[in-house]
């Protein structure tokens, strides 16, 4: 019989030929899973292309600036979500200009629906955890649950100004200066926030996510579908999220994350 010749993209783009002349080595620069996704760089749909993949995405451009068509942007989204991981994998674009390709990407339901295709539904899963830690959390930190997130990044001994930036909403950063960041914009006051958004390379990338929670699922979501590397210097807070909340790659942990796990389950 012919052998038959089966896609493998994430063997094909890892190969030899894929790298430049000073990359030609096979432990270098290898593109593979880091966070348990399970879809991180799927074949293209049987009879599909780049090139017809690449009319659709045009398509959607066109879709996005219709009323009440959720049902074809969804299937749409759905069938061009192998050539959106190429673009991902392969090239790493920026998030404003992977934003301005696929436009249909960046809400919230989507960003789930995302998420989905990759590994699990996070938000559900993440908040449930919040939940179920929340009473150890507050004990261990002396915090109320909504300052749970904000501790869990000092008990770790890392700086919650790393990751969120305060400002008042008369009185707004500059969000150009951020690379990965949620903005948390207070009123007046000072006190409850009024709107919280994701800032990624310098641009606000997802407004409105209501609380920092759920601004924290959205971010792990979008890290996610855009291929991006968590902060080195908040390594733990985001090994947390990803294997003590969400409960993927659960398998090593820091000695850090290990010990905060069995304190919770103590």
């Amino acid at each position: 019989m012919r052998k038959q010749e089966v896609p493998c993209p994430d063997l094909d783009i890892n190969s030899l030929k894929r790298k430049s002349l000073g990359e030609r080595n096979p432990a270098k620069n290898c593109k593979r899973p880091k966070r348990e996704e399970a879809n991180f760089f799927p074949p293209h749909p049987n009879g599909e292309t780049s090139n017809s993949l690449e009319k659709e995405r045009q398509e959607l451009l066109k879709e996005v600036k219709k009323n009440n068509n959720t049902k074809d942007i969804q299937e749409k989204m759905a069938k061009t979500f192998s050539y959106r991981r190429l673009e991902v994998v392969s090239g790493s674009p920026a998030a404003d200009e992977f934003r301005m390709r696929w436009p249909a990407l960046f809400c919230e339901a989507k960003i789930n629906e995302e998420f989905q295709r990759t590994t699990i539904l996070l938000e559900q899963r993440l908040m449930n955890k919040l939940d179920h830690y929340t009473p150890k959390l507050v004990a261990l930190m002396k915090a109320k649950r909504d300052a749970v997130i904000r501790s869990l990044i000092l008990y770790l001994g890392e700086k919650e100004e790393l990751l969120f930036e305060d400002c008042l909403v008369n009185n707004r950063s500059d969000v150009t200066e951020h690379i990965l960041k949620i903005l948390v914009i207070h009123g007046a006051d000072g006190e409850d926030p009024v709107d919280v958004s994701i800032l990624i390379d310098g641009a606000e990338i997802l407004p409105g996510c209501c609380n920092t929670a759920k601004a924290c699922a959205l971010l792990m979501r979008l890290i996610y579908a855009l291929n991006l590397v968590y902060p080195p210097t908040l390594r733990y807070t985001f090994e947390v999220f990803q294997k003590l909340f969400l409960e993927l790659d659960v398998i090593k942990l820091s000695p850090k994350a290990q010990a905060l796990k069995l304190n919770l389950l103590s």
